[in-house]
């Protein structure tokens, strides 16, 4: 076995790298929402101002068999990184990840990480038992959280979005409401980051404390650019103060291929300064409505929210949306 960096830019190793993560993450979840190749390759090679990715191979004669990935933070959290590891289904249990992991944990350790991260999705009746939980456990990682992937079926019909709306209406008459599609207005770019900051400090991310995010418009530049090499368009609703300040947001990622059935959520938060007036709702219900009337391809989205996260978690089941799996999150502390 041999463990090298990945050229990200060899289109022909990328598809031989993208066959074994859509092999390896998909085992035991068939059912569940699959990025394209076209969609993960562009995730990868987005580049992203605020983080440095590093990206290794696992080759077996020659073959790709394993893949994994450091995220370092650039911009804040910078104890922390985090670990994504994949091995093909067919060269399992021969100590190919945990090779990786330990290449991984020397990038990261060298670099002044001390809290390594990472996370996988798992059936809900196998979180105490499952392979991946052991596998995580017998590297020195330990549960750290747990959300719950939710998914809604579209679309939703429009006598339930219209009276959402207007429940959402009654309880924020003061704010304005924006969806914005494809590119973001720069006017509202620096408030809404303000936002997008504060939201790794006020969910809940269980035994990971996370500073405030250091998110700028030249990240969020650099997301709709991603989205752009995925083949996705942003949703982006906003719910503005009579002041002009970005209060709450709802990030949808919608596939711009008519067969593309599968619609991403990035995100709905609302600014801990304007809780209480149903923003949360009036965005989420505003986002659904655009997609449904400019995408009318699109059939299901996909969410996930913290356990522990109760008032998302109502709006989600009052849209309609239900529990499909859980989002394991581990943590190693070194």
């Amino acid at each position: 076995m041999d463990l090298r960096p990945l050229d990200i830019h060899d289109d022909d190793l990328m598809s031989a790298v993208f066959r074994v993560v859509d092999r390896g993450t998909s085992l035991g979840r068939e059912e569940m929402p699959r990025a394209t190749e076209q969609e993960w390759v562009g995730g990868v090679r987005a580049p992203d101002s605020g983080e440095r990715a590093v990206h290794l191979g696992a080759f077996v004669d020659g073959e790709v068999v394993g893949v994994a990935t450091a995220y370092l933070f650039l911009l804040d959290n910078t104890d922390k990184a985090w670990f994504e590891v994949v091995v093909d289904p067919d060269h399992r249990r021969s100590g190919i990840g945990s090779a990786l992991v330990a290449r991984l944990t020397e990038v990261a350790t060298a670099d002044g990480r001390t809290q390594l991260t990472g996370g996988t999705k798992i059936p809900f009746d196998r979180v105490e038992d499952h392979p991946y939980r052991a596998f995580a456990e017998h590297h020195g990682f330990a549960r750290s959280n747990v959300e719950v992937v939710r998914h809604l079926d579209l679309p939703v019909p429009e006598a339930s979005l219209s009276a959402w709306a207007d429940q959402a209406a009654a309880a924020a008459a003061d704010y304005r409401i924006e969806t914005h599609v494809g590119s973001f207005p720069d006017e509202h770019a620096e408030s809404l980051c303000v936002l997008l900051g504060q939201l790794a400090v006020d969910a809940p991310t269980g035994d990971v404390v996370y500073e405030e995010e250091v998110m700028t418009p030249e990240r969020l530049a650099e997301r709709y650019e991603m989205s752009a090499a995925m083949g996705r368009e942003t949703f982006e609703t906003i719910a503005l103060s009579p002041d002009g300040v970005v209060a709450a947001q709802s990030t949808l990622q919608v596939p711009l291929d008519p067969e593309g059935r599968d619609v991403w959520q990035w995100g709905t938060f609302v600014h801990r300064e304007h809780r209480g007036h149903r923003l949360g709702l009036a965005v989420k219900t505003a986002n659904l409505r655009a997609v449904q009337e400019q995408r009318p391809h699109v059939a299901r989205v996909t969410t996930q929210n913290g356990e522990t996260n109760d008032f998302m978690i109502s709006i989600n089941e009052l849209i309609g949306f239900r529990p499909v799996e859980a989002s394991m999150e581990f943590l190693r502390r070194v």
